[in-house]
């Protein structure tokens, strides 16, 4: 680990230096490639500046120890426990800084929401999450653009797609793929019975056109006239995008703007970020070993989480996680829920290093 934390305190003084160069300054591009790569190696390299103080405190405590003054011996024993404290806890940090970073971290997202089992109050459910996902993001400072959206009869949706972006949002979201349930009394039952629901949730980062190459061959382009809650006609031309991508058979659909041109646009922008995850799934299968390190599979089928209202509570199935807070998180505040599931990623993916290190 000292190896590592000693070539990446180099890297960074490297780009330092490089970032005050009137040359690298007015290349815009390698300015800011230089610019992502230092503040990903600047939280560790701080740390690790931190450690070596507490290093340089201990040594230095220790010779004070070894001295012919007592009470400076009693105060430098005391220093010293608390420098090794200090670098005990640092050790920590450090493991989990250098710890492989998914590359998609720190990309926006496209979240696809759809009442799943339960008919109008799943539709009702899915509206609940897409709620709950818009006020954590604004808690967050993060934009929210609504991609395409089909509102279900009796309210909610039976299907909405959003962009999310900001800072680092796949890494806080990408554990909520998969079959979130609820167990609550529907609106529409007379008797008060607890109904059980389900809605999906799929997260996907978002996809430049370098990240995957379609063939243009490859896509279906179906347009047709928007339609709005109860089949009424939005307008009157086929401004609505249906794109399927022939070789993996995913389809994505947008009618939220007006021009067709628009739509177009945002449909590609869906069908790349499906695209990217479908063949991004294909390769983690194949790293079985890798596979096991993730908190989820993302998997539709997969139930991740239960919203239990008459108990208030949730309780996250891949962890073991519950809370009885969840008329805080249906209103956004997730982080009880994100911390845990990143923190247990984490612990995992540390105990594989440790493994390898043996």
């Amino acid at each position: 680990m000292r190896k590592r934390l000693e070539v990446t305190k180099a890297r960074y003084g490297e780009l330092c230096e490089a970032l005050s160069d009137p040359d690298v300054v007015n290349d815009l591009a390698r300015y800011t490639s230089l610019s992502k790569e230092k503040a990903n190696l600047e939280p560790a390299t701080l740390k690790y500046q931190q450690y070596l103080r507490h290093e340089q405190d201990v040594k230095d405590a220790i010779e004070m120890e070894n001295g012919d003054d007592p009470e400076l011996a009693e105060f430098a024993k005391s220093t010293r426990k608390e420098a090794e404290n200090s670098m005990e806890a640092l050790e920590e940090e450090l493991q989990q800084l250098l710890l492989p970073k998914d590359p998609n971290d720190d990309k926006n997202i496209i979240v696809e929401i759809r009442g799943a089992v339960g008919g109008d109050e799943a539709n009702l459910f899915a509206g609940d999450l897409f709620h709950m996902y818009t006020h954590y993001a604004e808690k967050q400072g993060w934009k929210i653009k609504i991609l395409d959206v089909s509102p279900g009869a009796a309210g909610g949706y039976s299907s909405v797609s959003f962009l999310v972006k900001g800072e680092n949002v796949y890494s806080k979201l990408k554990f909520e793929s998969g079959a979130h349930r609820v167990q609550r009394v529907p609106k529409t039952e007379a008797s008060g019975r607890i109904h059980t629901s389900t809605a999906t949730v799929l997260v996907m980062p978002e996809a430049k056109e370098v990240d995957v190459q379609i063939n243009p061959n490859d896509l279906k382009i179906d347009t047709y006239h928007s339609q709005g809650a109860g089949g009424q006609n939005v307008n009157k031309t086929e401004s609505a995008v249906r794109i399927t991508h022939l070789p993996t058979g995913l389809v994505v659909a947008c009618q939220t703007e007006k021009a067709q041109l628009q739509n177009k646009e945002i449909a590609m922008q869906m069908i790349r970020a499906k695209v990217f995850s479908f063949y991004q799934e294909q390769e983690d299968a194949k790293r079985a070993s890798e596979r096991k390190l993730k908190v989820g599979t993302g998997e539709r089928s997969e139930k991740i989480r239960t919203y239990n209202y008459p108990q208030n509570r949730v309780t996250d199935h891949r962890i073991g996680f519950t809370v009885n807070q969840l008329d805080r998180i249906i209103e956004g505040d997730l982080d009880p829920v994100l911390e845990a599931l990143i923190h247990y990623d984490q612990q995992q993916k540390l105990l594989e290093e440790q493994k390898k290190a043996l």
